[in-house]
């Protein structure tokens, strides 16, 4: 159960804006903070370095407006955001590690669910479902969607069985693409489109190139002037 218990305290461990991003090697390109380590999330995760400029002592959720996490609710930041999975189900996973991610998953759903009605996303990097996904919410195909009991998280794990390869970059860029396009088809009025969370729990190294997506992502949003909490990718391994 450590695993479980490491996931679960990210959920309400209080982190920095930038304390706990995993820098790219490309120390010179403003986008490279678009992929964020999973070791704390209590304040919404900062998604990519914007081209504007803040102070480091203010802190983060309360600049930009969003709910943060209190004493009293260490999960209410969890409001703001709209909150998708993505599950690695590679052969590695198989035995203890599925079990451990299935564990954590049915634990943290109700968390989510109480400060989300609308419950969770959940995608796999391998299995896909023939859900069609919806173009208007930035929801990509394949996926399950609206999770709102622990129940179904079990049900999906007995469901899906891991196999194949790791190619945790393509499962990204397939989850992003819908959200950017929705983002710039109301960039005007960004306020009318929830931030996004993505959590990316996986057990190994990628087949392909993860930091290409995230990277275009946050140059995407930069072109844009999107909000720099509009968007956040969280590794868990």
């Amino acid at each position: 159960m450590k695993f479980s218990r490491k996931l679960l305290n990210s959920f309400k461990t209080p982190s920095g804006s930038g304390d706990n991003q995993a820098r790219s090697d490309r120390k010179n390109d403003k986008s490279e903070d678009a992929l964020n380590a999973g070791e704390g999330v209590a304040d919404p995760p900062p998604a990519y370095e914007s081209h504007g400029t803040r102070a480091e002592s203010t802190p983060y959720s309360k600049e930009q407006g969003l709910v943060a996490s209190t004493a009293e609710d260490p999960y209410a930041f969890l409001s703001s955001f709209e909150t998708v999975f993505l599950i690695d189900d590679s052969r590695s996973m198989r035995g203890g590690s599925w079990r451990e991610v299935q564990l954590a998953l049915r634990d943290i759903t109700p968390i989510c669910v109480a400060h989300d009605a609308d419950g969770i996303d959940l995608y796999f990097l391998n299995h896909q479902t023939g859900e069609e996904g919806d173009a208007n919410q930035g929801k990509a195909s394949s996926g399950f969607y609206k999770i709102r009991k622990s129940k179904t998280v079990e049900e999906i794990f007995d469901e899906v069985h891991p196999q194949g390869a790791t190619f945790t970059g393509r499962r990204l860029h397939h989850i992003l693409q819908p959200y950017l396009r929705l983002l710039e088809r109301n960039k005007r009025d960004f306020k009318s489109v929830n931030p996004l969370n993505i959590i990316v729990i996986t057990d190994g190294a990628p087949c392909d190139d993860v930091e290409a997506p995230i990277i275009t992502a946050a140059k995407k949003l930069d072109k844009l002037d999107a909000p720099p909490h509009q968007l956040g990718i969280q590794f868990f391994q």
